[in-house]
């Protein structure tokens, strides 16, 4: 049986798991739709998953998900929509993640270090395997590794910030200074997003195009999630019943 609920909206984890908790089961798999966890988002579903359940009478065994950036099928799925687009067609190619205020990828390191003590950008390791930053990179070079795409015509770059204490680089900047290099034509993966939203579709595809038309540039093409691809549909079920 599978339920979707949501974090803020509706259908609610609430009302849904109100629901599951009279049917019984023995074992309940958590599949939050974030490939690179971040409290912000993956932690605070699951908080909220776990506050909900923690008052049932009966706790089935349950099994927690909490990332899958590295998962080959998942990386796979991501390279399909790129093959989509003739690489060589444009002058660069970003790939914007959501981005997080740096004191919260800092508060994963136990070690007395912050994030930028570690070599996020390069290597992932036990010590920052959950930092966001890191995944990010790796889920990155993961998908520029099979599409082909060489590291000088790639850049990652972080969207969607509230100040300047967010993860760089920005990459309404990184647009900005594409097109004002000359840049006329931007591919955009958006490897943080499963499904298309307000992030990609309008801050991608609008506003970031109406910033790089303002530079001198002019084409923005936006890579689509995953959505409902049948691919995603058979990864999203393999990872679930490893669990």
């Amino acid at each position: 049986k599978v339920e979707m609920a949501m974090r803020y909206k509706n259908p609610s984890m609430d009302s849904v798991l109100e629901r599951m908790s009279k049917e019984g089961y023995h074992k309940i798999i958590v599949f939050p739709l974030f490939p690179q966890y971040a409290s912000s988002s993956t932690g605070s579903a699951l908080q909220r998953f776990m506050e909900i359940v923690s008052r049932w009478w009966v706790i089935p065994e349950i099994k927690i998900i909490s990332q899958y950036f590295d998962n080959d099928d998942f990386i796979n799925c991501i390279v399909n929509r790129g093959k989509k687009y003739d690489l060589n067609q444009y002058d660069h190619i970003i790939f914007s993640y959501h981005g997080l205020p740096e004191r919260q990828v800092d508060k994963v390191y136990n070690d007395g270090y912050l994030c930028k003590d570690h070599d996020c950008e390069e290597s992932l390791t036990e010590s920052n395997y959950y930092c966001y930053k890191a995944a990010c990179y790796q889920t990155t070079k993961a998908v520029a590794e099979k599409l082909g795409i060489p590291e000088d015509k790639y850049t990652l770059s972080f969207q969607s910030r509230l100040d300047n204490k967010w993860l760089t680089p920005f990459s309404d900047k990184v647009i900005e200074e594409l097109a004002v290099k000359g840049a006329k034509k931007l591919l955009v993966f958006s490897p943080a997003f499963t499904a298309d939203c307000l992030e990609t579709v309008y801050e991608i595809g609008t506003e970031y195009q109406e910033i790089f038309h303002k530079h001198g540039g002019e084409k923005i093409q936006l890579v689509e999630s995953l959505n409902s691809g049948d691919d995603w549909v058979e990864t999203i079920k393999k990872i679930a019943l490893s669990a």
